[in-house]
């Protein structure tokens, strides 16, 4: 296949989480591949902000917040979407919250928000957006993991099982929509600096035990995500699907690093 597989003009992409850090960097490498882009988010001027970012690219978008615990704005930014371009071609689930805390102390509350965010977020945001690309038969959807879809991570014990269940629908859904055209995979990220963990890593030994584990010896890039999301969401990928595509600077890999 051609270099221009990755070529992703005239395709229409919506990144739920997609105002800030992996889903903003995301939409950006979309866009510049071709992709008419529809960044949304909860707060409106982030969005306008995000969109702006896409337009000036000169790509098409739409301003337009969403919640993803609220269907009903998922749904309508579908139908603004589809309204305005016909079509959804690909979908990145980028939406994520964590927080650390031991777990013996983990309220119910924050539990069910965090799983609420990652998990069932996605859940309705594949059954929105996914339905008109069954329905057309072609599809894209990249959800966004994490090592944490892999590995025990210590005092994250909600964003883990989130990320862990996010892989499990992955896969499911890779299984059942197979035969409809809609490839569904996953980017796992290993360490990228941003404002969700920032204070989480820098200058403190779990940010050095990274480090420490990961070959490269140095934290990720967000930039450093687009290229596999291109391909993803590109028709270089079709035969691709089920898929988690590791970005980790070899931290999956790594057993003894000296």
């Amino acid at each position: 296949m051609s270099y221009l597989g990755f070529d992703l003009s005239g395709k229409v992409a919506v990144i739920v989480g997609g105002t800030s850090g992996i889903g903003r960097t995301i939409g950006k490498g979309l866009a510049e591949a071709g992709s008419d882009v529809i960044p949304s988010g909860r707060r409106e001027a982030m969005v306008e902000e995000a969109a702006k970012e896409i337009e000036a690219l000169g790509r098409r978008s739409l301003v337009l917040s969403s919640d993803v615990a609220d269907r009903a704005s998922l749904e309508h930014l579908k139908e603004a979407i589809l309204h305005k371009f016909g079509r959804i071609d690909i979908l990145v689930y980028a939406a994520g919250m964590t927080v650390r805390r031991p777990f013996l102390e983990v309220p119910e509350a924050e539990w069910q928000r965090i799983l609420d965010t990652n998990l069932t977020g996605a859940y309705r945001s594949c059954q929105v957006f996914g339905a008109p690309m069954v329905q057309r038969g072609y599809g894209r959807i990249i959800n966004i993991g994490s090592l944490s879809s892999y590995l025990g991570l210590s005092e994250v014990a909600a964003y883990g099982a989130s990320k862990a269940g996010l892989a499990s629908l992955t896969r499911t859904l890779a299984v059942e929509w197979a035969s409809r055209g809609v490839c569904v995979n996953a980017i796992v990220p290993g360490v990228f600096r941003t404002s969700m963990n920032t204070a989480l890593l820098d200058g403190t030994g779990r940010g050095q035990e990274f480090l420490v584990r990961t070959p490269m010896k140095r934290f990720g890039r967000v930039e450093e995500l687009v290229g596999g999301a291109v391909f993803l969401a590109s028709d270089a990928a079709s035969f691709v699907t089920g898929t988690l595509l590791e970005i980790d600077g070899g931290f999956l890999a790594s057993g003894v690093n000296q």
